[in-house]
């Protein structure tokens, strides 16, 4: 059974449904509200390819390469963090589809990303592939996350001592010097896009805006702006803005699925940056997450600055699956 994207592009669609009994390292990146807005925003002229049983949801995108050829990738080709099998069945439909372009003499290579080493999905697909497609592992993306057990007293008794001390200095400077939180759930798209411009306006200010760097790229801040209403939709987004007097010179953005948190953006004004305004937005953003039940904070893509937050790190993987023209193995 097929769908298009607009049957699907809502917060309680049976693609969300089944990215929510999904295994997944990302399992925010895997809705609707990463993976659509980056195809309208990164990739508006690709064909959408639907597979959907009564369990499970298939979602690639048809694209061409000028060294690979059409292939068959994740609507999330540019960063990969999430998976285009969806629910216990996805991989009978992805079988279903490449025998079914076989048969067609249709281009049958297809990118398949989110799968984690050891898992039972990886497994499986080796086994189930493997006899007719050379499989090659083509990227590994490391992503950490953080257990809100205990909510903030938990999450900050689990951090070094040094790091705790430095965390109450810089709140005290803050708090002395008049910094506050506004915390914000757009609901509305025109509420959405309020609060995207005052992000865009700290991130000009911010040392990666100042270098060209930040989301105020135009493509990049399409994307962001477009997850931003979709998050509305649901009420599923979180913004925190960072005050000092009524000025914002910090923000800390991202949105729910189910009750893991998955961070977006964070920045602030390079004139505040003595006053360790991301590890403060950080705090407050755990400090609301845990009030509202939320368990897990994932942070991305593992970074240097993410150590002092983060708690385990999960590898995924994508790997490219062609049609075999010789017998040799690649994985």
């Amino acid at each position: 059974m097929h769908r298009s994207a607009a049957e699907l592009d809502h917060p309680a669609s049976f693609w969300n449904r089944a990215a929510a009994h999904s295994d997944q390292g990302d399992p925010f990146c895997c809705r609707t509200e990463w993976q659509l807005s980056l195809q309208e925003t990164y990739f508006p002229r690709r064909r959408l390819v639907f597979r959907r049983n009564a369990t499970s949801l298939l979602a690639l995108a048809e694209r061409r390469y000028p060294d690979l050829g059409p292939i068959l990738e994740p609507l999330d080709s540019l960063w990969m963090f999430g998976s285009p099998l969806l629910g216990p069945d996805a991989l009978e439909l992805l079988g279903a589809l490449l025998a079914e372009r076989r048969r067609s003499a249709e281009p049958a290579t297809a990118l398949v990303s989110g799968l984690m080493p050891g898992s039972a999905l990886r497994e499986a697909l080796l086994e189930r592939f493997l006899p007719d497609f050379e499989i090659f592992r083509v990227k590994t993306t490391q992503v950490c996350s953080a257990s809100l057990e205990g909510g903030l007293d938990g999450f900050l008794a689990r951090r070094s001592r040094p790091f705790r001390k430095r965390l109450r200095q810089a709140a005290r400077h803050a708090d002395a010097n008049g910094l506050r939180f506004e915390r914000f759930v757009p609901r509305t798209a025109a509420e959405s896009d309020a609060a995207f411009a005052r992000m865009l306006a700290v991130e000009l200010t911010s040392w990666k805006g100042l270098a060209g760097r930040g989301i105020e790229e135009p493509t990049s801040s399409a994307f962001y702006a477009a997850m931003a209403r979709r998050l509305a939709v649901s009420g599923s987004g979180r913004v925190i803005f960072a005050r000092v007097a009524e000025r914002d010179v910090g923000f800390i953005f991202g949105g729910l699925a189910g009750a893991v948190y998955r961070g977006q953006q964070f920045s602030y004004a390079e004139d505040h940056a003595t006053w360790s305004i991301g590890n403060l937005l950080q705090q407050e953003q755990i400090r609301w997450l845990a009030e509202d039940g939320v368990v897990q904070y994932d942070l991305g893509p593992w970074m240097a600055y993410k150590e002092h937050w983060t708690e385990r790190s999960i590898a995924m993987e994508a790997l490219l699956l062609r049609p075999r023209s010789a017998a040799r193995r690649a994985v």
